[in-house]
């Protein structure tokens, strides 16, 4: 394992000041997109994170072909199996050190940090010209969301964001259930995940001291300045306001995905709060609720009518449609689909779809219409080697949009039951001045976009 040269103290000061981190994002744009630089032209990819989530993305990566160049994690014990795995790969702590280091010899990047380090790290990578996957969902606010999308869009570069269950076989199936009209016109989809299953509605534990083989600093980034608790990290983060996105932000990607790519929804035009369950007072300015039912309205078009997606989550359950069949329970994780026809549901990530209602043996099939995927990586790769960000089905034009509208039910959740929320995506502005302030996104001194 080749290890990184010492970073010094003047460098990391110089790199965390809003002049130094101005500094070196001009110096990281002027290294010239590598193409297939590795051995048997190969693509060298970087990985920022490489511990928890991000095993399977490497392998991913490595299982596509592809050389496994250099890899970045602030905790270097969690990391410590894939520094292992790949003991010629370059190590750092700092991902900036390492793109700057190494920029010239990269090819693209994967980013799998926790949510509210994605856009800063995914938007330096794209400003050197370099292809980039985004661990999902893609950003912690709508506004990081947006600008990912235009910087990718300016430099003409392969994405992918990270909710696998786009190239199922399954997702597929859905799309051509539903496509044909098989199962009738759609008014209404439920939405399902069973989690958080981490804690959630709880206040911000008391600080301690970080392990010494974690960089805290690093590890909060662009958020305030807070202290460590192993109640955060590694794992349980996803709860907190500062850096995660709740139960819905971490599975709606795997979820509402299906729906909103299969009837091409596009953006919801209103959001409504019906619960967002807490017990814990003054939790709300920390982490998110407990449970939740939130409603989306999508406008009619042409094509269809309006359809309204409601999203449950925690103990809210999919309620079972009458006439469903007796062996056929509820997905825990997925979602249920009400056709004029024929009830479809499916589980998460691309879960095999099934038509559940009593009339399922009347159903058929409809014809094989669907481009299948070679995988979600080999996509990615393919997509970079053949030169076509398309080639990549869940690149930031799809990725985007879908963090979007998970973001606009994120935000309502957060202001609580009752919010109404009036989407105007050109404008930016939900009719609310206090959702207002959290669809633009701000940043620690010493860090932006």
């Amino acid at each position: 394992m080749q290890k990184q040269r010492p970073f010094s103290s003047s460098r990391r000061r110089f790199l965390q000041t809003s002049a130094g981190a101005a500094g070196s994002l001009n110096i990281l744009s002027g290294f010239v997109q590598g193409q297939g630089t590795a051995a048997n032209g190969k693509l060298n990819m970087a990985f920022v994170g490489a511990g928890g989530r991000a095993n399977a993305n490497i392998s991913g990566c490595d299982k596509a072909g592809q050389n496994i160049y250099a890899l970045c994690d602030v905790d270097h014990s969690r990391a410590g199996g894939s520094f292992k795995k790949y003991p010629n790969a370059k190590v750092y702590t700092d991902w900036r050190e390492m793109l700057e280091k190494e920029g010239d010899k990269i090819d693209a990047v994967v980013v799998s940090t926790p949510d509210h380090l994605h856009a800063v790290s995914a938007m330096a990578a794209l400003k050197m010209g370099k292809h980039v996957y985004v661990e999902k969902p893609l950003t912690l606010s709508i506004s990081e969301a947006r600008a990912l999308h235009a910087e990718a869009k300016k430099q003409g570069v392969c994405t992918q964001m990270g909710n696998t269950g786009h190239a199922a076989e399954g997702a597929r199936l859905t799309n051509e259930y539903i496509r044909s009209g098989s199962i009738g016109e759609i008014s209404k989809i439920y939405c399902r995940t069973d989690r958080p299953i981490w804690p959630q509605d709880i206040l911000r534990p008391r600080g301690e001291p970080a392990p010494k083989t974690l960089d805290w600093n690093l590890w909060l980034g662009p958020a305030a300045d807070k202290p460590y608790s192993p109640q955060i990290a590694p794992f349980k983060w996803r709860g907190f306001l500062d850096y995660g996105t709740g139960a819905l932000g971490d599975m709606g990607a795997h979820i509402i995905d299906h729906p909103v790519w299969a009837l091409g929804l596009g953006l919801p035009s209103k959001i409504r709060v019906e619960k967002a369950d807490r017990n814990t007072p003054g939790a709300e300015k920390d982490t998110h609720p407990l449970s939740c039912i939130i409603h989306y309205e999508f406008a009619a078009t042409d094509s269809r009518g309006p359809i309204e997606i409601e999203w449950r989550d925690g103990k809210y359950e999919i309620p079972r449609p009458e006439g469903t069949r007796g062996d056929k329970e509820m997905p825990k994780n997925g979602c249920l689909y009400l056709g004029s026809e024929h009830n479809l549901m499916h589980g998460s990530h691309g879960g095999k779809p099934e038509i559940i209602d009593a009339a399922h043996g009347k159903f058929q099939a409809p014809a094989k219409t669907e481009e299948r995927s070679p995988g979600h990586y080999v996509e990615w790769v393919g997509a970079i080697q053949q030169g076509d960000p398309s080639r990549a089905k869940s690149n930031f034009d799809v990725a985007a949009p879908l963090t979007e509208t998970l973001l606009l039910g994120v935000i309502g959740s957060v202001l609580g039951e009752g919010t109404e929320l009036t989407w105007d995506a050109e404008a930016m502005t939900t009719g609310n001045a206090e959702a207002d302030k959290w669809v633009q996104h701000s940043y620690r001194d010493g860090w932006s976009l």
